[in-house]
C-alpha cells in the first residue's frame, strides 16, 4: 500500500446525506461513497420515483435504482411530518454534506433550506441540483435530460436527418460528475476555513461548458453548427460512421493526418490521402469511403485493418462491449452478489474502488 493509501478511505469520517432522486444527485452520492463516505439516501415513504423506471431483475427488484444506490444506507423520512423533520435534524447533528435535488423552494418551504441549516450546522456542504437552477425563466420549469439538450443547442446539431437524443443522458452524469467535484472541492476548502458552502447546480447550465469549443466558435464569429455541418457531427470523411456489407457498422476516426495516412495506405487507396482537406462537408470523400466500407463485412474489414494504427473501430452493443477483451482487462464491470456493477473509471495507483455492497435499509423514523 502507498502512502496514498486504500481508495476506500479518502473520505473516511465524512458523512452524506443525500436526499435527491432518480439519476444526478445519486451517482454524485455514489461516487462519494465509492472513496469512503458514509452516504445515508434520505426517501419519503413512497421511496424514490427511480424505483418504477426500468426493468426488474428476477427477485421482482429495480434494477436501475439498485445500481446507481449500491452502497448506501437506506431511510425513509416524511418530512412533511414533524418525527420526520425531527429524524432529519437528528441525522444532520453530524453530517458534512446535504445533496438534495427538489424543485427550487421545497427544501425552504420544508425549513431545511440552506439559510436555516447554515446557522445550525455553519459547516455543512449544501449541494441543491435542479433542472434549470434557482433563477432565470425556466427556473420552475419541469424538464429531463432531452429537454435540456434541447434548450442548450446540441439536440439540434446531432441527428442525421432529424435532432436526436442519447442514451446515456448527458446532462443528468454530467451533473452528477459536477456536484461531486464541487462538494470534493467545498470540502477542501473547509479544511482550511471551517465553513461551508451552498452549491446550486442546474443540470441544463452543464451542457453549456460541454460545448466549450463551440461556444468559443461562435463568440468568435457567431458560427451557430448544424447537423453534418463540422467533423464532429459527420461533416468529414475522417470522423464518421460506415455502414458495413452484413449490416454492422464501423467508426472511423483519423482526425491526425498520420492516422489518416494510415487508414489510406491499409485500404490501398493512398489516392484519398490529400483529400483530407477537402472542404466540409465532405460529401464526395464520404460517398467513397462509405462505398468501400459497404463492400466488405466487419470481420474482412477487422482482418484488413488489424494491424493499421487509424482509429478504426467496430460499433458494438452493449453485451459485446462487456464481454470485450479491453473491458475485462481494465476490470471495469464485476459481479457482486448476482448483480454487475460499473467501477469508478480512474485507479490510484493501480488500486481501483471496491465493490459495492447493496443498499441497506435502516430503521424508519
Amino acid at each position: 500500500m502507498s502512502a496514498l493509501g486504500d481508495v476506500g478511505s479518502f473520505l473516511a469520517g465524512v458523512k452524506v446525506l443525500d436526499l435527491s432522486h432518480y439519476i444526478s444527485g445519486p451517482i454524485a452520492s455514489q461516487i462519494l461513497a465509492d472513496m469512503g463516505a458514509e452516504v445515508v439516501k434520505i426517501e419519503p415513504p413512497a421511496g424514490d420515483g427511480m424505483r418504477d423506471l426500468g426493468p426488474r431483475d428476477a427477485a421482482g427488484e429495480p434494477v436501475f435504482y439498485a445500481s446507481l444506490n449500491a452502497g448506501k444506507s437506506l431511510r425513509q423520512l416524511d418530512l412533511k411530518t414533524a418525527s420526520g423533520r425531527s429524524a432529519l435534524e437528528g441525522l444532520l447533528a453530524d453530517a458534512d454534506v446535504l445533496i438534495e435535488g427538489f424543485r427550487p423552494g421545497v427544501m425552504a418551504r420544508l425549513g431545511f433550506d440552506y439559510a436555516v441549516l447554515a446557522a445550525r450546522h455553519p459547516g455543512l456542504i449544501y449541494c441543491s441540483i435542479s433542472g434549470y437552477g434557482t433563477e432565470g425563466p425556466l427556473a420552475e420549469a419541469a424538464g429531463h435530460d432531452g429537454n435540456y439538450l434541447a434548450q442548450s443547442g446540441i439536440l439540434d446539431r446531432n441527428g442525421r436527418d432529424a435532432p436526436v437524443f442519447f442514451d446515456p443522458p448527458i446532462a443528468d452524469t454530467a451533473g452528477a460528475l459536477y456536484a461531486a467535484i464541487a462538494i470534493l472541492g467545498a470540502l477542501n476548502a473547509r479544511q482550511r476555513t471551517g465553513e461551508g458552502a451552498h452549491i446550486e447546480l442546474g443540470l441544463a447550465d452543464t451542457l453549456m461548458p460541454l460545448q466549450a469549443m463551440q461556444v468559443a466558435e461562435w463568440g468568435a464569429n457567431c458560427t451557430v453548427p448544424k447537423r453534418g455541418s463540422t467533423y464532429l457531427n459527420g461533416a468529414a470523411a475522417y470522423y464518421n460512421i460506415y455502414p458495413t456489407a452484413d449490416g454492422r457498422h464501423v467508426m472511423l476516426g483519423p482526425v491526425e493526418p498520420r492516422f489518416w495516412r494510415n487508414f489510406c495506405a491499409a485500404a490501398d487507396r493512398p489516392d484519398w490521402t490529400a483529400r483530407q482537406g477537402d472542404p466540409l462537408p465532405q460529401t464526395n470523400l464520404i460517398a467513397d469511403v462509405t462505398a468501400f466500407f459497404a463492400g466488405r463485412t466487419l470481420s474482412e474489414i477487422e482482418a484488413q485493418f488489424a494491424s493499421a494504427d487509424c482509429c478504426l473501430s467496430p460499433v458494438l452493443d452493449l453485451g459485446e462491449a462487456l464481454s470485450s477483451e479491453q473491458v475485462r482487462a481494465r476490470g471495469l464491470v464485476q459481479r457482486r452478489d448476482g448483480a454487475l456493477q460499473t467501477l469508478f473509471p480512474a485507479t490510484f495507483n493501480g488500486q481501483r474502488t471496491a465493490l459495492r455492497a447493496p443498499l441497506r435499509r435502516e430503521p424508519d423514523a
